[in-house]
């Protein structure tokens, strides 16, 4: 179960309650279900009694109660219980949730790189104008790939002639000049220097990611530690965990074994739970990048999935040690540790980064 069917299951359970007249309050257009944080119960949580309290005149714990019983009966579902105020806490079933991280990185595995895109912005047509300047000129083509992988058909416009180091970045623009409206403007905060100076320092990858990992609204740090290759440098995790994703497919190669989810009996494990999660997030993630025309989402997100990656492949290794043959286990979790570089890959390419296979 997804974190989207859960949604689903739970927006379900409200109509539900509605329709018995257990519950007397409007039903939302779409409930939000989020992976529990470290330390909290379950797999996932929900705030929706808070949010149907008021309207339902009722005590958020009351609702809670409500909500609890009818979800519980659904099929996916081993536990909920109820946290704090009223939170609904939901513990999936065992046999379900092993059945849908197969089936989740099947189609990570089948869609490769593309895994994520989707139509939801296809009626969108867009046309993004930003100043002659470097760091909106890479947000602007970034947004354009984000948009682009959600179906919508994006143009871009630069106010002035574009910088002819702008190429080497991967920037590509579609006209100059001052367009007819409607426009959307990208105008992240500058970045202080000119495309050349910082391509000469940096080279192209570290650049995009400096430009592009932190909130438009937010300063973009671009020092020489974007090239230190250390764990506190995300471009240099991310990119790790992917090169690391590629190397295990290739050790697995040379035991005679691939990846193939067949069992998983690390299913319950935090680590897997974690990393699995984050990878069905993928496509949600993508979709909230591109509606809010915002790529540190996504830059934040690999990270994620590259810090999972390696407390997955740190507490379970994918490949056998010693004397130890190959086994389903080892199958499985190769299979889930390539989908999550899958996903790395993925993601660096929307950015406009390099994902190489070896660093």
């Amino acid at each position: 179960m997804t974190p989207a069917d859960l949604s689903r299951t739970v927006l379900h359970a409200v109509r539900r309650a509605v329709d018995e007249d257990a519950l007397r309050a409007p039903v939302p257009a779409r409930v939000r279900v989020e992976r529990t944080r470290p330390g909290g119960s379950g797999d996932y949580a929900c705030a929706v009694a808070l949010q149907l309290a008021r309207p339902a005149a009722l005590p958020a714990l009351e609702v809670a109660r409500i909500l609890r019983d009818r979800v519980a009966a659904e099929p996916g579902i081993g536990r909920v219980d109820i946290t704090g105020p009223g939170f609904l806490s939901f513990t999936l079933d065992a046999g379900t949730d092993a059945d849908t991280r197969r089936a989740l990185v099947h189609e990570v595995l089948e869609r490769g790189p593309r895994y994520g895109y989707g139509d939801a912005l296809r009626a969108e047509v867009l046309q993004l104008r930003y100043p002659r300047e470097v760091r909106a000129a890479v947000s602007a083509h970034a947004v354009r790939a984000l948009l682009r992988s959600q179906g919508a058909r994006v143009r871009t416009s630069c106010d002035e002639a574009p910088d002819p180091d702008w190429a080497r970045l991967g920037v590509t623009v579609d006209a100059h000049g001052v367009p007819p409206a409607p426009l959307t403007a990208v105008r992240p905060v500058p970045a202080g220097a000119e495309a050349g100076e910082l391509l000469e320092r940096l080279g192209p990858d570290a650049v995009r990611w400096g430009l592009l990992r932190p909130a438009g609204h937010d300063r973009a740090p671009l020092g020489d530690d974007l090239l230190v290759q250390s764990a506190d440098n995300a471009l240099f995790l991310v990119r790790y965990a992917h090169s690391r994703a590629r190397a295990l497919t290739r050790g697995a190669a040379l035991l005679g074994f691939g990846g193939a989810y067949e069992a998983n009996t690390d299913a319950r494990h935090p680590a897997a739970h974690a990393l699995s999660g984050l990878l069905a997030d993928h496509p949600g993630v993508l979709l909230a990048a591109a509606r809010h025309r915002a790529p540190d989402r996504l830059a934040r997100h690999l990270e994620a999935v590259a810090h999972a990656f390696f407390d997955f492949h740190d507490s379970h290794p994918p490949l056998p040690a010693g004397d130890e043959k190959p086994s389903a286990a080892h199958r499985s979790r190769l299979a889930l540790a390539e989908a999550a570089g899958t996903v790395l890959a993925g993601g660096l390419s929307l950015l406009g980064v390099s994902a190489p296979e070896h660093l």
